[in-house]
């Protein structure tokens, strides 16, 4: 039996807690690690072989594997290091699990094909890259769908925004605000999507598009009326490739009542803008940025490579976003950082922040929020009453 192969261990045991390596992390807050499993634990419908356990802990949302065999994951502090009863103990092991690990997903990864993207209907996703992309091995990243769909109700208990924004929230759904959620990697820009879709009404049928599945099956939202669209790669030969663009196009002809793009980061901003712009309202879809104000420039950016100008962009955007919401991880976990919206001024395109949150005091309220509160108030199904909001000069 080869020791090194992590197929040896599916059932592999945490290293005990009395080890050199426990002891010196004991005593340096510092440097914590992670080391033993929490429960509940996740159902998962592939095998992670010696990662099993931390793929089945519900409270990990990511884990990484570096070249050289070190596991890291986060169970909502960051990133933290953690140890398994049989490391990866070479780059050529961590490469060897790459490939199985994905090829169970249904995707290549060989010197052919040294990048993949791959997912499962469930919401596993991982991105693994070999050699000579990466210096030697793999380098593996995996994101962990949550145990139950997130709910505006859950994600507010835990923290993501002030129960004072809840009814806003609501109201940007019920009354079909189109809504683009910005934040950095693993803000929970998708979790609070998914949350906000869980607000539409059973029957609506809606029609989302991802490059790699990670909204996972909206059935229980839509009544069954729901249509994942994933983009394709092309094969071998360089034929067969379906991209995003294309896509969203697409999605025009199939009778939708929303449209939702997983996230924005090319030319298919132009179809979806269109989209948006003919009817289609109520549709969501998500973008990195670092805030509200920066949300032009990158749209701006995605609109040069559709071939569109800035000035074009940004009477498209106006028109299209009722709502720009950014979302940030910060020391005290991931919350809402701002709401506000896009405009064009003296023919320029501005993001406005309308309210915004540190994650741990009052919630602020910027001078001119109230004409944007009372519109999408209108339509919520619970009252903004009883919470109080400061209000601060733009």
């Amino acid at each position: 039996m080869n020791r090194d192969d992590p197929r040896n261990n599916a059932s592999a045991k945490v290293a005990s807690p009395a080890s050199p390596a426990s002891r010196t992390n004991s005593a340096n807050p510092a440097n914590p690690e992670i080391s033993a499993p929490a429960a509940p634990r996740r159902a998962l419908s592939i095998a992670f072989g010696p990662l099993q356990w931390l793929a089945q802990d519900t409270q990990v949302t990511d884990i990484a594997v570096t070249c050289d065999g070190g596991v890291w994951a986060d169970r909502g502090a960051g990133m933290l290091p953690c140890r398994i009863a049989v490391p990866f103990r070479s780059p050529q092991v961590v490469r060897d699990y790459a490939v199985r690990l994905c090829a169970q997903m249904g995707r290549r990864l060989d010197d052919a094909c040294p990048i993949a993207d791959a997912s499962t209907a469930d919401g596993i996703r991982v991105h693994a890259v070999i050699a000579p992309i990466v210096p030697q091995g793999a380098s593996i990243s995996i994101r962990l769908p949550g145990s139950l769909p997130p709910t505006l109700e859950s994600l507010c208990a835990s923290g993501m925004f002030p129960p004072a924004w809840l009814a806003l929230l609501d109201g940007l759904v019920r009354g079909r605000a189109t809504i683009l959620i910005t934040g950095g990697t693993g803000a929970g820009k998708t979790t609070l999507l998914k949350a906000l879709l869980g607000r539409c009404e059973i029957g609506e049928r809606i029609v989302s598009v991802e490059e790699v599945r990670e909204l996972g099956e909206l059935a229980a939202v839509s009544g069954g009326n729901h249509v994942s669209l994933v983009a394709r790669e092309a094969n071998v030969e360089g034929a067969g490739a379906v991209g995003l663009p294309e896509l969203v196009k697409a999605t025009l002809r199939m009778r939708p009542d929303r449209v939702v793009l997983g996230e924005c980061r090319g030319e298919e901003i132009a179809d979806l803008l269109r989209a948006f712009n003919s009817g289609h309202r109520g549709g969501a879809t998500t973008l990195h940025a670092d805030g509200v104000e920066r949300v032009p420039a990158r749209l701006i950016s995605l609109g040069l490579l559709a071939g569109l100008d800035a000035r074009a962009l940004g009477m498209l955007a106006q028109d299209a976003f009722d709502a720009v919401i950014h979302v940030e991880r910060t020391s005290v976990g991931r919350h809402i950082a701002q709401v506000g919206t896009l405009a064009v001024v003296h023919g320029a395109l501005v993001g406005v922040p309308l309210l915004a949150w540190d994650g741990v005091g009052r919630p602020l309220a910027i001078e001119g929020w109230q004409d944007f509160a009372v519109r999408w108030l209108a339509s919520a199904a619970t009252s903004w009453q009883g919470h109080s909001l400061k209000v601060v000069e733009a």
